[in-house]
């Protein structure tokens, strides 16, 4: 499936109504169980009201940025993606509440090198789109702290849907080669879990996989996701908790914590 026409329209609609970012923004946290995951990883090592430098890598749509310049007071954050559209959106909306400490940067990740260092840098859902990810491993480890950590996020090697998706240069990751690819770029591994167990697997279909087949087949059918939603998302509620209390001895996602 494209995935990214899909955002594209999102994006577009919030662009077009800044009003529902915030809405955009809560609507991911329940759709989204990867994060669930991240953002868990972010608070066991983080105690809120510190201050943190943040590198957010593969911003998207800004919503790990926006997370830290809401739960950190005296946080600096500094996002990069390739695509401009959606970062200069949400660099819009950030000068707007006056998030001073925003910065962004169009760049590559296999080239780029920010002068800054930082306490934590998150990778959501970016490394299975590069082919060289060992440099872009090298580069986040060149501007971490002493005892910063990388969270990264990605499909497993479990996820044959990921097989498929257009914007992969590959299918996912093994256990065996991410964190051989971490250790080779100077970390070490302080946790790794699969998500997106078999309870993940009934959710993301039930929430995701169905609701966008139907609206990427037809604008028309997005009437009738508010009814979907009332019927099924209590059902994929219970399965995300299951999936996010239960260890999954598999899953189609990783989510890697290195320092």
């Amino acid at each position: 499936m494209q995935y990214d026409k899909v955002k594209d329209k999102f994006a577009s609609l919030i662009e077009r109504f800044p009003v529902l970012r915030k809405l955009f923004y809560l609507l991911l946290d329940m759709l989204l169980l990867r994060q669930w995951y991240v953002k868990r990883e972010i608070k066991k090592y983080f105690p809120t009201g510190k201050s943190l430098r943040f590198y957010d890598a593969g911003a998207g749509f800004g919503q790990y940025s926006y997370f830290i310049l809401r739960q950190f007071k005296k946080a600096e954050v500094h996002a990069v993606d390739l695509k401009t559209n959606y970062m200069d959106s949400f660099a819009h909306y950030a000068k707007e509440v006056g998030w001073e400490d925003f910065t962004a940067q169009q760049a590559d990740l296999t080239k780029y090198t920010p002068k800054e260092r930082f306490d934590l840098i998150v990778a959501i859902d970016i490394l299975e789109h590069i082919e060289d990810d060992v440099q872009v491993l090298q580069n986040f480890r060149k501007v971490l702290t002493q005892g910063g950590k990388l969270i990264i996020s990605s499909p497993s090697n479990f996820d044959e849907s990921a097989k498929f998706t257009a914007e992969h240069v590959r299918p996912g990751y093994s256990k065996e080669d991410i964190c051989s690819k971490l250790e080779r770029a100077g970390f070490i591994i302080r946790s790794f879990e699969y998500s997106y167990g078999k309870f993940g697997q009934i959710y993301w279909k039930l929430a995701l996989k169905i609701p966008l087949s139907m609206i990427s087949k037809s604008k028309m059918l997005a009437i009738f996701l508010p009814i979907y939603y009332i019927l099924f998302y209590p059902i994929a509620f219970g399965f995300m908790l299951l999936d996010y209390y239960c260890k999954n001895k598999v899953g189609t996602g990783v989510i890697v914590v290195a320092e």
